[in-house]
């Protein structure tokens, strides 16, 4: 039994030790087997290539688990495309997606790896990466495993990339010298601009305050006189002084050197003109000057009197302001002596010819209404053979131009005289004496009737006038003669006096014609009666400006903000003028105004309400306007222009015109004619 128990608690022993290794072999084998398993598998099945369009691979052919195949079914909408090709491109050539790909990708500026450094080689432009990449190999034959071996390789650009690099730095390059050419072009188009508007400027109106006088260019230019005419106003500050202060020794002798100065200065404008004795009576004065200093001056006093000098400056500025506009109208309203003595001559030769010699030829083109017929209302000689010479040297055909002139009876010989002995070439001309319309009188012209009213001669030539310059300034201009010359209402009155014509243009004798007119004729009206150009601006020219719109007949009847037009050159159809009775609108408006409630004298305010509505705008090429006024009308406007009006104060024919627009119509004046020649008329 003991043996038995020996045996068996032997047995038991080798039993339980011969069980206890069995688990550790197992283990010990399956340690030892598990990687070289894992390599020998990793050389058979080649590594997948990830496709991100075909996500739907079998999941056992792939070798991937249901997780991996959920996600590749969501990585199309989770990256961009360009993220995509690069894990396509990283398991292609590198097997394991690895993120030092990006730092090899041509990826764009917006990837960044984050804790990598890039050192910078001696301040080279361009940066080297060094990017480890690690491949851990197996030796199936062996089983062993390898060290990893770390592989740096060096990155450096491409003969492309640096293609591209050198092509974008060759094309900044070339933009910025383009932006520098465009800017020195900018520059001399606007030196070239700032030079011709210089060119422009026109001396005769700047006068001697421009800026662009020689004088200007030397500071010290004229300093002389300027210092004379500051040491006379300071001798008149002293001499108040003096008196006031009862130093009668000082005010004698600065009241001498005063005199002295003034002597000396004249009328100089400019050191060149001064007396020689100038600088000496500079000495002198700044001395008596010294001398009053050191006992007058006092700062309050002073500049009190400096003060009250500046005033009565000013007020006489205003007042020679005044007598200038005064002036300035009564010039324009006045005939020059040349034109009075060149009328005089005429009607002299005239009424000494016989009756024979004073008819014009063709006189049966005066009612061929196929012909262009003018109206010309004039008693200036000179201005009408103007008008009639430039319309004929710029006519096509002359031969088919008709001028009806109408003047008063003063000047009927002398326009009758110069036309005989100056005709116009082919054309027809007749002329016609406006007194000899029997039925243009009182009771059928309301102008006429106002005109012998006691209360329009009281107007015109009686009491209630002011006495001075300067006071009659705003009042003359409603005194022109011209509003009492039914010369220059005849224009409504057009189908009475050519009863047989279908159109004619209507022209002042203040303007000239540079261009064929014959174009107007078959301007299309819209069934208007009047084809003119109209006048009105930004806010200006328009019928408050010539209508009295308080009136309730003006507000009611009119739009304060329609546009005005211009006489001077206008196109009427006579037929369309008959069936409105245009002249008994005109007559119902003049009979409202005989107490000029409704608008001032003259013809403007009483056309715009008689062709309210029914005028026709013009092109503006037509009829240029403003050279009697605006110094500022723009060269290539005249130019171009069929028509220019001198319009305004300073008629071509008078010394007060501006001699930048005087040549335009001198041109058309043949200066070496005996008569013109004789009455000393010149250009």
């Amino acid at each position: 039994m003991a043996i038995k128990r020996g045996l068996s608690g032997t047995g038991f022993h080798r039993s339980r030790s011969g069980g206890s290794r069995y688990p550790i072999v197992i283990l010990v084998c399956f340690a030892l087997l598990a990687p070289f398993v894992f390599l020998t598998g990793r050389r058979i099945y080649p590594t997948v290539k990830f496709d991100p369009n075909d996500v739907s691979t079998d999941s056992s052919t792939l070798g991937i688990d249901w997780r991996e195949k959920l996600a590749l079914q969501h990585v199309k909408s989770l990256f961009s495309k360009e993220v995509l090709d690069v894990v396509t491109a990283s398991t292609d050539n590198m097997g394991p997606f690895s993120l030092d790909f990006f730092r090899q990708s041509n990826l764009s500026a917006s990837w960044k790896v984050v804790g990598i450094e890039s050192p910078i080689e001696n301040n080279a432009s361009y940066a080297e990466r060094n990017v480890t990449a690690v491949h851990v190999e197996q030796d199936s034959a062996g089983g062993d495993k390898e060290k990893s071996s770390d592989d740096r390789s060096e990155f450096t650009d491409t003969p492309a990339k640096l293609a591209r690099r050198q092509l974008r730095v060759k094309r900044r390059e070339q933009r910025a010298a383009e932006l520098v050419q465009q800017d020195d072009e900018t520059y001399i188009k606007l030196e070239n601009a700032a030079i011709e508007r210089a060119k422009s400027i026109d001396s005769a109106i700047l006068g001697k305050y421009s800026i662009w006088r020689r004088e200007i260019d030397n500071e010290n230019s004229d300093s002389t006189v300027r210092l004379m005419r500051d040491q006379m106003i300071m001798a008149r500050v002293y001499l108040s002084l003096a008196k006031m202060k009862n130093k009668l020794d000082l005010y004698e002798e600065l009241q001498a050197r005063l005199r002295e100065s003034q002597r000396s200065l004249g009328d100089a404008t400019s050191d060149g003109d001064l007396h020689h004795s100038a600088p000496e009576k500079i000495k002198l004065m700044g001395r008596v000057l010294s001398k009053a200093r050191e006992q007058l001056y006092d700062c309050k006093l002073v500049t009190g009197k400096l003060r009250a000098m500046l005033q009565s400056a000013d007020e006489q500025v205003r007042a020679l302001k005044k007598q200038s506009t005064f002036l300035s109208q009564l010039s324009a309203k006045t005939v020059p002596n040349g034109i009075h003595c060149l009328a005089l001559r005429l009607t002299i030769e005239y009424y000494l010819l016989p009756e024979e010699k004073r008819k014009f030829l063709r006189s049966e083109n005066l009612e061929k209404s196929s012909l262009y017929h003018y109206a010309l209302f004039s008693d200036n000689v000179l201005a009408a053979s103007v008008v009639v010479n430039s319309t004929i040297m710029n006519a096509k055909e002359p031969e088919k131009h008709v001028f009806h002139v109408v003047t008063d009876k003063l000047n009927y010989g002398a326009m009758n005289m110069w036309f005989l002995l100056n005709p116009p070439k082919k054309a027809t001309i007749h002329v016609e004496n406006v007194d000899e319309f029997k039925w243009l009188n009182s009771s059928y012209c309301p102008v006429l009737r106002q005109l012998e009213s006691t209360a329009m001669k009281e107007y015109y030539f009686k009491a209630a006038h002011p006495t001075s310059l300067s006071a009659g300034s705003s009042n003359l201009k409603y005194r022109n003669p011209k509003y009492l010359s039914m010369l220059n209402h005849l224009r409504f009155y057009l189908p009475q006096v050519y009863p047989k014509l279908d159109k004619i243009l209507f022209l002042d004798d203040d303007i000239v014609v540079q261009k064929d007119l014959t174009g107007l004729w078959s301007v299309d009206l819209h069934g208007k009666v009047n084809g003119a150009v109209e006048t009105c601006g930004e806010s200006f020219h328009r019928f408050d400006k010539y209508l009295n719109f308080s009136n309730p007949h003006i507000a009611r009847n009119f739009d304060p903000n329609a546009c005005g037009w211009a006489y001077g050159m206008n196109i009427f159809d006579l037929k369309e003028w008959k069936k409105k009775d245009i002249t008994g609108i005109y007559h119902k408006w003049q009979n409202m105004n005989e107490d000029r409630v409704l608008w001032k004298l003259g013809t403007l305010p009483p056309g715009l309400i008689t062709f309210y509505r029914l005028t026709h705008p013009l092109e503006k090429s037509w009829h240029v306007l403003g050279l009697g006024y605006n110094p500022s009308v723009d060269k290539s406007e005249i130019e171009k222009a069929a028509v220019i009006h001198y319009n305004g104060n300073m008629k071509p024919w008078l010394e007060l015109a501006m001699t930048k627009y005087k040549s335009y119509w001198t041109k058309y004046i043949k200066y070496d004619h005996p008569y013109i020649r004789s009455c000393k008329l010149s250009e």
